[in-house]
């Protein structure tokens, strides 16, 4: 249980819920895999498994929440390796990246938490959503043209309230 949790944490913090939450809902998944292990076939990745509870439980929350109950105040999924390490610089990179993860829909910001922050192929999220994964792949690339659209923006206009603030 300790190998997965914090894997767990992090995707419900990417989900928009905040520390406290997303530690009920990793409990939560937990209970899940207890109450339903005889569910669990071993020809698939107990991972694959793991996440599908844990977006069954998300999907639970998030329809039990009221709309003000919302947080701008989550935290990045936190990067693992060197690859994303390098990739995001500096505490602006991070807090850039974290916004706008927030902003693009659930189902898109889901694709990229299970891609890019826990290494999972494209079949194995296709296992987890339930769909082909010529649908992950297509989800993924337009989730990932939005997210840096966004960074993009973001960016500009940092700049141009820079410029502006020095003038």
């Amino acid at each position: 249980s300790e190998r997965h949790h914090g894997g767990l944490f992090h995707f419900f913090c990417g989900a928009v819920v905040d520390r406290p939450a997303a530690e009920d809902l990793v409990q939560e998944v937990f209970i899940r895999i207890l109450k339903y292990r005889r569910t669990y076939r071993d020809e698939g990745r107990f991972q694959t498994w793991m996440f599908h509870i844990a977006r069954n439980v998300r999907n639970d929350h998030i329809r039990k929440r009221r709309p003000d109950q919302l947080t701008a105040d989550t935290p990045e999924p936190a990067a693992t390796g060197a690859n994303q390490a390098s990739a995001v610089g500096n505490a602006d990179d991070v807090e850039r990246l974290r916004r706008a993860l927030l902003r693009l829909p659930d189902d898109r910001r889901e694709v990229v938490v299970l891609a890019r922050y826990h290494g999972m192929t494209h079949e194995e999220i296709a296992a987890v959503l339930r769909v082909e994964p010529g649908a992950v792949r297509v989800r993924l690339h337009r989730a990932l043209k939005e997210l840096r659209a966004l960074i993009e923006t973001m960016t500009t206009g940092e700049r141009t309230c820079d410029a502006n603030k020095s003038s």
